[in-house]
């Protein structure tokens, strides 16, 4: 009986040790977790051995990293073979194809100048932002991708519009959120404003926003105070016919926004340019009516 009790107290002793063994290896992960390095850890603490069905897996790092390097340098190899695109025009370009990219750029809402055929620092601007908005790098060059991108969203411009004498805009694709209620239902993308009553446009107009350190801000919201002849208390600069819907950005008619079109920007108010338009939209305009602005 003792031969057995003597047998059992070495076991017990055994088992213990081992949970030691594990307990020690797990606080020595903890440790690495915790930013402890390996000279600071005992050299007897060794870590605890893999279970036998994760030790198959060890060799498919190696396995896996090589593969992962065959297409990290095959996609390399792509990108360096992939021709950049290419530079049809910019500043001190000339001719009718400026002239055409001076339209285009017009329908959009990206240029508001007449069409001149000459490629300046106003074409320039209107080539940088179209770009930055398309995810495009700005480089105020109109290169093939960007030519690509616009002319996939604009039409060939008529007669008229090369003669600056009209402009050929795309309809504004209204957002959901104003097809119910009265709504000043203003797109980025466009950059109008449409008038909206049960999901019927009664109006438009052309607008601009913020710059991008004051940027106009997105999504739904409701006219809390209307400001005939407002005057801003910041800039000390007449905002006339404000509609205030969030803070103190606002629809508002802009002079700057008349005189110098798309080279200009507001710090964050929706700019008319309109003014008679406005005018009118102001008195039909209700506090509490919806302001929708998306892209």
């Amino acid at each position: 009986m003792r031969r057995i009790h003597l047998t059992t107290v070495i076991a017990r002793t055994l088992a213990a040790a081992t949970v030691l063994t594990v307990t020690a290896a797990c606080g020595a992960q903890t440790d690495k977790a915790s930013g402890t390095t390996a000279d600071q850890k005992p050299a007897a603490q060794a870590p605890a051995a893999a279970p036998a069905a994760d030790t198959a897996n060890d060799h498919q790092p190696e396995t896996a990293g090589m593969a992962d390097a065959a297409v990290a340098a095959s996609h390399a190899a792509t990108t360096a073979a992939r021709p950049q695109p290419k530079v049809l025009m910019a500043a001190g370009s000339s001719g009718a194809r400026v002239k055409e990219l001076q339209a285009r750029l017009a329908q959009v809402g990206w240029f508001d100048d007449t069409p001149t055929g000459t490629y300046g620092s106003v074409t320039t601007t209107a080539v940088k932002g179209f770009q930055g908005k398309r995810g495009l790098p700005a480089t105020g060059s109109a290169d093939t991708a960007t030519w690509q991108r616009l002319a996939q969203m604009t039409t060939k411009p008529t007669p008229q519009e090369l003669q600056g004498k009209a402009v050929n805009k795309p309809k504004t694709k209204l957002d959901k959120r104003c097809m119910t209620g009265r709504v000043l239902c203003i797109s980025k993308t466009t950059r109008t404003l449409n008038w909206v009553v049960n999901g019927k446009v009664q109006s438009s107009m052309d607008v601009r926003f913020g710059a991008q350190y004051t940027p106009t801000r997105e999504g739904v919201f409701k006219v809390f105070l209307k400001s005939r002849n407002h005057v801003s208390s910041i800039y000390h600069t007449p905002m006339p016919y404000a509609m205030f819907f969030s803070g103190g950005q606002a629809v508002h008619y802009s002079s700057d926004f008349a005189k110098r079109g798309y080279a200009g920007a507001s710090h964050g108010c929706v700019n008319v340019r309109d003014k008679a338009k406005l005018a009118k939209l102001f008195d039909q305009v209700k506090v509490n009516d919806k302001v929708v602005v998306y892209w």
